[in-house]
């Protein structure tokens, strides 16, 4: 059965924007009143920041733009997000777009002029005023790599233009890909990237999954050249501006916004690749064995262990186990769960043109929003929990910082969210001594929190470690050489384990990730933070939720190893990666002990 158009969906099952805008024709007023009030800022402060009064003033007035920026640009892209082939959704965002173009550029002077400034003026206003220290001390940072004041303000004005491959991407993903159909058993299948993702590559029968992938790889196939030029578009432009700025490598100035330096991101992924791979392979073997195949192929990964412990439940029933796996972090946090279920801050539906996958937007002066599209699978409660995650972090950084202090660094972004999955198990493992339900939940924890964010993106990872390698060589990445890059990088981790069929190599033409900087390697870096959180939650209880809680309010106002700090985890030693390794191996070992025992008892 096809998906439905967004109009024919019921609207329960839809998120409700009206916190940002109560209406498009609201959006385009406020983007109005709030280009001219840029405009005005400009003309006020624009070489006027020369005392550290005055600075401060601006930085208060700056805040309140960003705030209202804020919301127009989560309106514009959430809007855009439920059905990417809505004109009218595609105009408004497109408005955004342009417009925030202008507004960029006549903010440009602010970082411009102050770095300008003598150290001994910053240093004042640092020390003078605590909510702007961290953004100063941010600033501070930067100065090496600022350029001259005329040539930031160009770069501002071009800023949609950069984000231009993204969109160009999304667009070729979302509307220009039709998948059709493919045929199993006798049947014709509907075919697209919401149904793929969803279910069929996790189907427990062979034949559908099998012939699915090959008819999804096919698919992909024919845009591999278009796909491979938008990319390569992204990261030459990434090396020009970090040629511009005098950085070594692309490597190098996309980890310096992250505040996370290279041996800390080289260690993530090696350490990762070598250590963790031997006990991946076992697990395949174990999937090979538990669903009786012949040959473990690469689009067999992600099935479950056990597909009679795969129930089915509806969204009230996952509210019901949300509200049981969570509860462990307190009556304030869970206030935000249940009202994302009464107050419609979660979209739910399956409709064309959706953007596939699932994630957490948090707005600075609203409510969160999350985005998945559901498919009665258990496995959605621990999806559910993730962007709860995310939306529990941003809700509690947003109360408690400033706008500029609010976000934390990427590096350390997936940690609140993957934590939530941890605890999800937990509670699941404590509520029953069946060993097939354990094992459905302990598989759970492999396939879907540890394969998916500790495998999956850690494979990407690597993937694009090689990338901007050859980048910063003065390579031109080309769909032959993204498709061999790719294959070595899952081959040299699955080894004689799984066959890495043909198709597999085109798994970079499927993530948005790799327009967004170095993202894929920090959700193993949350996921090593959370994993050890979870134990001590488990282990402590309240004093531990006590200690995470700080920390989610913190927000973005310490550097990620610092933050990590505060609830005793050491970054800056390869310690917290290695027992998180040794945990998944455990949880394998777990998998091993339990299959022995329900095979010799049936």
């Amino acid at each position: 059965m096809s998906l439905p158009l967004r109009k024919d969906v019921d609207v329960k099952e839809t998120w409700d924007l009206s916190p940002l805008f109560s209406s498009d024709d609201a959006f385009y007023s406020s983007l109005a009143e709030t280009t001219a009030a840029v405009s005005a800022f400009n003309k006020e402060y624009q070489g006027r920041l020369t005392d550290a009064a005055v600075i401060e003033e601006m930085l208060s007035r700056l805040a309140a733009l960003e705030i209202e920026l804020d919301r127009l640009a989560n309106y514009a892209s959430l809007n855009l997000s439920t059905d990417q082939s809505n004109a009218e959704a595609q105009r408004l965002y497109s408005k955004f777009d342009s417009s925030y173009s202008e507004i960029a550029s006549l903010l440009s002077f602010v970082d411009s002029e102050l770095l300008q400034l003598d150290e001994a003026v910053l240093q004042e206003v640092k020390d003078t005023t605590a909510s702007y220290k961290r953004y100063i001390e941010k600033l501070l940072k930067k100065k090496p790599y600022q350029l001259h004041p005329e040539v930031e303000k160009v770069l501002a004005a071009f800023s949609s233009t950069f984000n231009a491959p993204y969109n160009f991407y999304d667009t070729t993903k979302l509307l220009d890909i039709d998948f059709g159909t493919f045929e199993a058993h006798g049947r014709e299948i509907p075919l697209s990237y919401v149904s793929f993702e969803g279910e069929l590559e996790v189907d427990s029968d062979p034949v559908v999954r099998r012939n699915a992938f090959r008819k999804f790889s096919d698919t992909l196939k024919k845009y591999e050249n278009t796909t491979a030029k938008t990319y390569d578009m992204a990261v030459q432009q990434e090396k020009t501006e970090s040629r511009l700025r005098g950085f070594d490598s692309v490597i190098d100035f996309l980890l310096e916004r992250q505040e996370v330096s290279r041996d800390l991101y080289n260690r993530q992924i090696d350490l990762i690749t070598t250590e963790l791979a031997p006990h991946m392979r076992r697990y395949a073997r174990l999937l090979k064995r538990t669903n009786g195949l012949e040959e473990m192929r690469f689009e067999d990964l992600k099935i479950s262990l056990d597909e009679s412990y795969e129930p089915e439940i509806t969204v009230e029933e996952s509210r019901d186990y949300i509200r049981k796996g969570l509860a462990v972090m307190g009556e304030d946090y869970m206030k935000l769960v249940e009202a994302a279920y009464d107050n419609r801050y979660i979209d739910f539906a399956q409709n064309k043109g959706k953007s596939t996958g699932a994630f957490c937007a948090s707005p600075y002066a609203t409510n969160p929003f999350i985005l998945i599209s559901w498919t009665s699978k258990m496995t959605e409660v621990f999806v559910l929990a993730h962007e709860l995650g995310h939306a529990g972090h941003f809700n509690l950084a947003n109360k408690h910082q400033n706008i500029f202090d609010a976000s934390s660094s990427m590096y350390f972004v997936e940690a609140p969210s993957t934590a939530n999955e941890m605890l999800m198990a937990n509670y699941l493992l404590s509520e029953s001594d069946d060993p097939k339900f354990k094992r459905w939940v302990i598989s759970t924890i492999i396939s879907r929190t540890y394969y998916h964010n500790f495998v999956t993106h850690l494979l990407e990872a690597a993937y694009q470690r090689e990338v901007y390698n050859r980048v910063d060589a003065g390579e031109n990445m080309t769909a032959p050489v993204l498709n061999a890059i790719k294959k070595d990088v899952i081959a040299s981790f699955w080894g004689d384990a799984a066959e890495i069929t043909e198709g597999a190599e085109l798994t970079w033409m499927r993530q948005p990730h790799y327009y967004m900087g170095l993202y894929p390697y920090t959700y193993s870096a949350g996921l090593t933070i959370s994993t050890l959180m979870a134990k001590r939650i488990l282990e402590e209880g309240e004093p531990a939720v006590n200690d995470w809680i700080e920390v989610l309010k913190a927000g973005g106002s310490r550097p990620p190893v610092e933050l990590a700090k505060m609830v005793g985890i050491d970054l800056s030693t390869d310690q917290p990666l290695k027992e998180t390794i040794a945990y998944i191996g455990s949880l394998i070992d777990e998998l091993e002990r339990l299959t022995a025992e329900i095979e010799a008892a049936e």
